[in-house]
Parts: C-alpha cells; sequence; structure tokens
C-alpha cells in the first residue's frame, strides 16, 4: 500500500513537470520555437559532419556514412540528456565501434577527443573571461571548493596516494607496457585527421565553429522570447554558464545547475522570475528535442531492430569485445 502511495506521488510529480512544461512551452511564439528547433538540429548536424570527417579520416577503407555518423551522434546526446554520468557517450563510442570494421574502443575513444577539441579550447576561453566578469559564478559551477577544502582537512591524504600510485605503476609496469603500447598504436588511428592540419581545419574545426554559431543562436533566440536583454556581453554570460552546468553536470543533462548558474550570472540585467523562466523553458524544451531527433535519426540511420540492439548493454557489450583488424 505505502509502495503504490510512493509510486503514485512519483508519477504525480512527473506528470505536473510535464504539464508544467508544455504550459512553459505554449507561452512561447511559434515562430520561436520553430527558429529554435531548427537551429538546434543544425547543431546537430554540423556536429554529425565533423564526427563522420574525423572517423573518414582514421578509417578510410570503412566508408562512414553521414547518416550513420549523425545517427550515433546524435543518439548520445539523446541519452545523456535524460541520464547522468555521460552514458550516451559511452553508448555513442559502442554505436561507432560497431559501426566501423576494424575500428578499436581506443581509436574511437580518442577521436571523441579530436572532436571535443574546438569545444574544449571555447570553453577555457570561457572559464577565464567568467572568472573575470563573474568569478563567483566558476566557483559556484564547480565543487572546488568542496575539494579543495577536504584536502585541507586531511593534508596526509595527498603524499599517501601519490606513493601508492607509484609503487603500483612500479610493480605493474612490466605487464602494463605491451598493452600501453597496443592501446597508443590503436588510439592514435582515431587521430589521424590531425596529420594534415589544414584537413582538421576545414572538416572538422570549420563545422564545429559553425555548430556552436547554432548554439548561441538558440540562446538568443530564448532570449528575446523571455525579454533577457541581448547584447554580446549577456549573450556571452548565457554560454559560459551552460557551459559550465555540462562540465560539471551531475543530474541528466545538468538540469537544476544550468538555471542556478542562469540566474548567478544575469541578475543584473533581467528580474529572477523571467531568468528562471527563460532557463527552465530553454533547458526542457531542448531536452524534450534532443530525445525526440535523436531516436528519430537513429531509426532512419540503423532501423529499430539494430537501435534496440545497440542500445542495449549485451549490445554495446560485444560492440567492445569485437576484435579489431
Amino acid at each position: 500500500m505505502i509502495g503504490a502511495l510512493v509510486i503514485a506521488g512519483v508519477l504525480g510529480d512527473i506528470w505536473g513537470w510535464v504539464a508544467g512544461v508544455f504550459g512553459r512551452i505554449g507561452d512561447l511564439s511559434i515562430y520561436w520555437l520553430l527558429l529554435a528547433l531548427a537551429l538546434k538540429t543544425a547543431e546537430s548536424v554540423f556536429i554529425a559532419v565533423g564526427w563522420r570527417n574525423i572517423l573518414h579520416a582514421a578509417y578510410p577503407q570503412a566508408g562512414l556514412s553521414f547518416k550513420t555518423a549523425w545517427g550515433a551522434s546524435q543518439g548520445g546526446t539523446a541519452i545523456n540528456a535524460v541520464t547522468p554520468a555521460q552514458a550516451g557517450t559511452a553508448a555513442m563510442i559502442g554505436i561507432f565501434r560497431t559501426s566501423i570494421p576494424g575500428s578499436s574502443v581506443a581509436g574511437v575513444t580518442s577521436a571523441v577527443v579530436v572532436q571535443s577539441l574546438f569545444f574544449t579550447a571555447a570553453s577555457v576561453l570561457m572559464v577565464i573571461g567568467v572568472a573575470i566578469f563573474r568569478p563567483r559564478t566558476v566557483s559556484k559551477g564547480s565543487p572546488s571548493d568542496e575539494t579543495g577544502g577536504f584536502f585541507a582537512s586531511h593534508p596526509i591524504l595527498v603524499p599517501i596516494a601519490i606513493v601508492a600510485a607509484v609503487a603500483v605503476l612500479y610493480f605493474l609496469w612490466p605487464r602494463l607496457k605491451p598493452r600501453l603500447i597496443s592501446t597508443w598504436h590503436k588510439a592514435k588511428e582515431g587521430a589521424a585527421i590531425f596529420r594534415n592540419r589544414r584537413r582538421y581545419a576545414m572538416q572538422v574545426a570549420l563545422p564545429s565553429a559553425a555548430s556552436y554559431g547554432c548554439r548561441i543562436g538558440v540562446n538568443v533566440v530564448f532570449m528575446a522570447a523571455f525579454g533577457i536583454p541581448i547584447s554580446v556581453f549577456t549573450v556571452f554570460l548565457v554560454a559560459s554558464s551552460h557551459m559550465l552546468s555540462g562540465i560539471f553536470a551531475i543530474t541528466p543533462g545538468g538540469v537544476g545547475q544550468t538555471q542556478a548558474l542562469d540566474v548567478a550570472t544575469l541578475r543584473a540585467y533581467a528580474p529572477s522570475g523571467d531568468i528562471a523562466a527563460f532557463s527552465i523553458t530553454q533547458d526542457s524544451i531542448l531536452t524534450i528535442w534532443n530525445v525526440l531527433l535523436g531516436l528519430t535519426v537513429m531509426l532512419w540511420a540503423f532501423g529499430f531492430g539494430q537501435v534496440k540492439d545497440l542500445l542495449s548493454k549485451k549490445g554495446r557489450h560485444r560492440a567492445q569485445e569485437q576484435p579489431s583488424v
């Protein structure tokens, strides 16, 4: 009886959230909504273009299609939107591993690093900018204060951890060395596009910049829809806020953290109620769209049966264990 009441309460909360989301969506003009979704879709397309080019350079004989690259990348985004701890990234690696003959987990993982390089550089620049103009925002967005306090109260743990790590490495190195060398050679395959800087600039950095521009455009659309003042500085603050919540995301999609950071960064420019409405609505709409777009593209790219197999734990494990050529 108690269990049934708890389940009913949880379902009631979920229904209230869904009803609230659609109520806020109803407050938006259809033109703003369609423009935001078009920009979000374009962002996803440009990211897929970059992925296709990176993996085509790494495994040219595989002939990876754009459709497959989009299905895997947007599918991973959809999973990340509803699960914590970047589970969608792990699923995406498994999908690419299955879809590309001769690929390896190390190679695809290094491709993830290559693909994120542009966005990492942009994030570093934004963190520096926010640290200069809004230093408290970085503190609110990261767990650095708590971590620093823990180590300050337990100073002996740092030298003990270092000594233990050195000892373990010393005794295990003879066994680890061959595996690390093999993994390194496989990882270099995923970063093959770096051998030609011009190719990287044209085929990866340029689509990444276009996708980032679309992401900024989505923010501007929602800011305009909710009357948030639009200037180069406020757009920069929103982009940096969302970037920080993504880096230190604990909840699925960084929900809650994003809203707190948006209010912290924009409270000098707009009422807190307007900022919260803007942030919650944008987060809710984009989460729903990421999931719907991810499912649609994956079904188009792989079909229902393959999508079910790829997203299962057994399917991902089989993809990782499959030997590479």
